[in-house]
């Protein structure tokens, strides 16, 4: 028979101290993987789960050698602390957005190299942020594709740019502006000098090829199914370290490539062929929660591109 009893009584700061530690721990799928996201130790970790087990009266998890697991009534803590940080936080840009002063916070999460793109105007955007609404705090910070669209969609950051892979429900998308994508060899490579007429579709298949490690833009898709996938290399930065080596070659957009090698360092291979468009959009939350400074920045955004005045989701 259960004897435990499952009264908690009053949730203070403490308790949600340690909810916020749990949470980050499922998260992150370990105590290990955790330090570095919460900057304190695995003991400390450790100590704070174990309160909170106490003071719930509840096993949480499984740690050991087995490695990290959630027990039943684990998960739906976890999941019950999901609900109560979103509350919390609609409850704080609720009060932001009834303020006079523009306040809150704004986060914004950039793929790749976007964030340096002029064509962006970030520089430009986040000046005319802080001029129009200097008590907002603004958060910017680089991720991965699919780490940016489950942020955006968990309300971990207000606004996302990303290479347009795909389209997820759930997501607005605002069209930024698309690159040519090209495939390129180093001059490194055996293919450098090789006259055209001799770069038949069957060599460049057979070349070691390095690829970014998520499902290829559609257009891609029919490029890319016969090739020799090597390596992978998510960022523009270490696929062009790659291609730089001299043994792989590998697609990169026109843009980046003219603003971040020499002329003459790399060679398109058969670029009338091997070419495929990506569009690069900005991404947010449908039915997001009101927040003026998303708001803010999305029209100074639209403004600054000369974009329409509806997005293109």
């Amino acid at each position: 028979m259960n004897t435990r009893k499952y009264w908690l009584g009053q949730v203070g700061d403490f308790e949600i101290k340690q909810l916020r530690v749990f949470t980050t721990v499922v998260q992150c799928g370990g105590f290990s993987a955790a330090e570095a996201e919460l900057n304190i130790t695995r003991s400390t970790i450790s100590i704070h789960i174990a309160n909170l087990e106490s003071r719930l009266n509840l096993k949480l998890c499984h740690r050991g050698r087995a490695g990290f697991a959630l027990t039943d009534e684990g998960r739906i803590i976890y999941e019950s602390a999901q609900k109560l940080f979103d509350s919390v936080e609609e409850f704080r840009a609720t009060v932001n957005n009834l303020n006079a002063t523009l306040s809150g916070d704004l986060r914004l999460i950039f793929s790749d190299t976007v964030s340096g793109d002029p064509r962006v105007c970030l520089p430009e955007l986040i000046n005319a942020v802080a001029e129009r609404a200097p008590d907002v705090y603004i958060t910017v910070d680089v991720a991965s594709m699919s780490e940016i669209e489950q942020m955006v969609i968990n309300g971990q950051a207000e606004v996302g740019f990303v290479p347009i892979h795909r389209q997820i429900e759930g997501l607005d998308y605002i069209h930024l502006f698309t690159d040519t994508c090209r495939l390129y060899c180093h001059k490194s490579h055996p293919l450098f000098d090789r006259p055209d007429a001799e770069l038949s579709e069957e060599l460049i298949d057979r070349q070691p090829f390095v690829q970014a490690g998520l499902k290829p833009h559609k257009d891609a898709a029919s490029l890319i199914e016969q090739m020799d996938l090597r390596a992978t290399a998510y960022y523009y930065e270490t696929r062009l370290a790659l291609i730089r080596s001299g043994r792989y070659i590998g697609f990169l957009p026109e843009y980046y490539v003219a603003n971040s090698t020499q002329p003459g360092e790399l060679r398109a291979l058969k670029p009338e062929q091997n070419h495929y468009g990506l569009p690069l959009g900005a991404i947010v939350r449908k039915s997001a929660r009101p927040n003026k400074a998303r708001e803010l920045f999305i029209s100074l955004l639209r403004e600054r591109l000369n974009l329409p005045l509806t997005s293109a989701g």
